[in-house]
Order: structure tokens, then C-alpha cells, then sequence
């Protein structure tokens, strides 16, 4: 197992994300199950485990914790995170930590993150209100918390904003970072700003929820032709070995396939080869299906509605590519008039642009899609539906 070294700690590179625990047929977390995929990642070397008060609607932290509770408490890194992104109802941080607490089983967490900092919850959490920061920092005095963090899935302004803000007080940061999103989400341009502020990351989604375990035909056949018998999900996670900030990367692993096989793909420090990352991002323009906008901005000036089309068209691209709950966040921090849906379809975008791009056109097949996913605070309140089951449950 290859180990990174994280203020004095030996953090296995591979950590296992509970997002996507095996299931029964009944659709509950199956606790045989995973326990077995937990005890073959902590005898071979896994020794960070990453949760979350909404995962497996809200199963993951006590089915987690049920698992670790037989091992030693320092013999494993437990990591779960607040769910200030959930909009409902005012925050409640120190209830929801004492919950926590309780579900896992165990005294302290070793690291403990805000739960997706992005535009429409970042004045949420940094507002002196609810003080929400400053309880968390107070747990890490109190040695309830060892290290704080936060998740993000916000785009490059209300990153930095949030990093102007709160960055003293945070100690590393997970992001979504593949090769897919190092230039779709601007990756690259977060982990070159996290890095300003000596900020760690923590890697989520490095195979895309599976999208880049598949990989077209001939891309395989590149990549076989150099490594016999390797899985694309082993070329994604080679590829993030490279890149020096990176200090964990959590894979989402359900059956014990996925479990056995990123666990040998982390035997040995040993990132793709020029040759394989040329493949590897020729793959990535494949699956994006892009429409060829390069933020030159002449369409912004006539647009008589005022709309940012080239932020607009970025975000079409995402969704095209399979990003829906990650846009939908984003936008649902703009105004509404603001959104595609605002078009005129006057065409005085198109006209100028040199890109030949018919923009309304696009922007209503972008208002299209949009249309067929849930609001945010609708995933929300689900969640929170889900997790009155789940306290009923433990008789609370």
C-alpha cells in the first residue's frame, strides 16, 4: 500500500468512500456485505475511511461504524462531515456532531469536513449566526476533532472567496478531481489555487461514479497494448498518483472486485506515463461532447437579457457529460433570470461568435435538460425525509 505523509500522519493513498455501499433487495445497506469489503481494505493496508451524515440515506455512518468498532481506534482514520449543504431547516452543528459521534461509536472524529462548500451555502456556514466554524474549531481544541476540513464542489470564484474567508482555520480540502474534470469542472485551476493556499487535497470521485472505468474500445485497446490485464479505473487512479498535493484518494468501492483491485493498483507508487495520459485525455475530450465555446466573451456584450453565456455554455457542458447535481447547485445560487431559460432567442449572440456556435439553440437544450432535474432543495428535503427514518430507526 502506498502511504502519504499528512502533518506527522502515514495516510494510506487509497481511502475507502462509504457513498456507494452494497445494497439488498430491499434497498438498505447490506452490513454482512460490507463488512467483509471493510475487513479485506483494513487487513491489506486501507487504513482511512470517509462517511457522511446523508450517505445511503443515512445508513453509512452507523453501518460504518458498526464495522470499524472491533478494531483498535488507532488503528483506523475515521473522516465524516457536516451537512450544512442540506437546506433545510436552521443548522444545528453541535446536535447533529453529538449524533455522529453516537452512529460511528466512537469519541472523536480524525477528520471532520464541512459537507460541500459551494455558492448557495457558503454564507451559511461562514455567517457568525449559526457559527458554524467556530463550533468546529472549538471540537478541535477540545481534541473531538483532530483535523478539519471541507468538501467542495463550487466553481473557481466562490472557492477563493471561501478560502479568503475561512482557509486559516481549514487543513486540507476534497475535491472531484479526475482527468475528466481537470479541465470539464476546471480542476486543474482548483488544485493550482488550493495549492496557493498550502492546502491539501483530498480526491473524490476519481473514477467519475464509474464513468471512466469503461472506457471506448479504442482507448482500451491503446492502453491494453501497454499494460496487459489493467482496468481503466486503474489507469484514473495511476493518474492522480502524480500530482504531489495530493495526499488521499477516496474510492466509492461496492463489491469486492473494486475493493480488490484498486487495492492492487496501490501497491507501488507508479503514476501513468506520458504516453498513457496522452490516451487517457484523449478519452476525456471523447466522452465530453462539447460544444466548442472558448470564453472569448463577444456574445456577452449584445445579449440584451445580460446573460454570462460563456459560463452558461460551461455548465451545458458539464450536464452534457453527466454532471446534473453539480450544475444544478451551481445555478440554483443565480438568479433566475439568469438562467438559459432566459434566452430571448434573438440570435444576436450567435452572430458574433467565432465559433460558429448556434448559443440559443444550445442554451434552450441546456434549459431542457435542466428542467428534467429536481431542485436542490428538493434533494434535500428527501434527505432529510430519509434521515427521520433513519433516527426512528434508533428509536429517537
Amino acid at each position: 500500500m502506498i502511504y502519504r505523509d499528512f502533518q506527522g500522519l502515514r495516510l494510506s493513498l487509497l481511502g475507502f468512500g462509504t457513498m456507494r455501499l452494497p445494497t439488498t433487495a430491499a434497498g438498505d445497506v447490506d452490513a454482512a456485505e460490507t463488512e467483509a469489503l471493510l475487513d479485506y481494505a483494513m487487513t491489506h493496508g486501507v487504513n482511512y475511511y470517509d462517511t457522511a451524515w446523508p450517505y445511503m440515506q443515512n445508513q453509512s455512518e452507523t453501518v460504518v461504524g458498526r464495522c470499524l468498532k472491533k478494531y483498535p481506534r488507532e488503528s483506523f482514520y475515521l473522516a465524516t462531515k457536516f451537512p450544512g449543504h442540506m437546506l433545510t431547516g436552521d443548522p444545528d452543528p453541535a446536535g447533529i456532531f453529538e449524533q455522529q459521534l453516537e452512529k460511528c461509536q466512537v469519541e472523536y472524529f480524525d477528520f471532520y469536513l464541512l459537507h460541500n462548500v459551494y455558492e448557495n451555502d457558503m454564507d451559511v456556514y461562514t455567517d457568525p449566526k449559526w457559527g458554524i466554524i467556530d463550533y468546529f474549531v472549538e471540537q478541535k481544541r477540545l481534541g473531538r476533532i483532530r483535523h478539519l476540513g471541507f468538501s467542495s464542489h463550487a466553481d473557481i470564484p466562490c472557492l477563493t472567496a471561501f478560502l479568503e474567508r475561512c482557509g486559516k482555520d481549514m487543513e486540507f480540502c476534497q475535491l472531484q478531481l479526475n482527468y475528466l474534470d481537470w479541465s470539464l469542472q476546471r480542476g486543474k485551476e482548483k488544485y493550482d489555487l488550493l495549492a496557493k493556499y498550502n492546502i491539501p487535497v483530498w480526491v473524490m470521485e476519481p473514477v467519475r461514479g464509474g464513468k471512466l472505468a469503461t472506457l471506448d474500445a479504442d482507448s482500451q485497446q491503446k492502453l491494453r497494448a501497454i499494460r496487459p490485464g489493467a482496468s481503466d479505473a486503474s489507469f484514473a487512479l495511476r493518474w492522480l498518483e502524480g500530482h504531489g498535493n495530493i495526499r488521499m484518494i477516496l474510492s466509492g468501492m461496492s463489491t469486492m472486485e473494486q475493493v480488490k483491485d484498486n487495492i492492487a493498483t496501490f501497491e507501488k507508487d507508479d503514476p501513468v506515463t506520458p504516453e498513457e495520459e496522452a490516451i487517457l485525455l484523449a478519452a476525456a475530450e471523447k466522452m465530453k461532447n462539447s460544444v466548442p465555446c472558448t470564453a472569448c466573451r463577444y456574445c456577452c456584450d449584445g445579449c440584451p437579457q445580460g446573460l454570462d453565456i460563456p459560463d452558461l455554455l460551461h455548465k451545458h457542458n458539464q450536464l452534457r457529460a453527466g454532471s446534473g447535481s453539480t450544475v444544478k447547485m451551481q445555478l440554483d445560487a443565480v438568479p433566475e433570470d439568469k438562467w438559459p431559460h432566459a434566452c430571448l432567442g434573438c440570435g444576436a449572440c450567435a452572430a458574433v461568435c467565432p465559433q460558429k456556435i448556434a448559443i440559443p439553440d444550445e442554451l434552450a437544450a441546456f434549459a431542457a435538460q435542466l428542467d428534467k432535474l429536481p431542485a436542490w432543495v428538493e434533494v434535500c428535503r428527501q434527505r432529510a425525509e430519509a434521515e427521520a427514518r433513519e433516527r426512528a430507526s434508533r428509536g429517537r
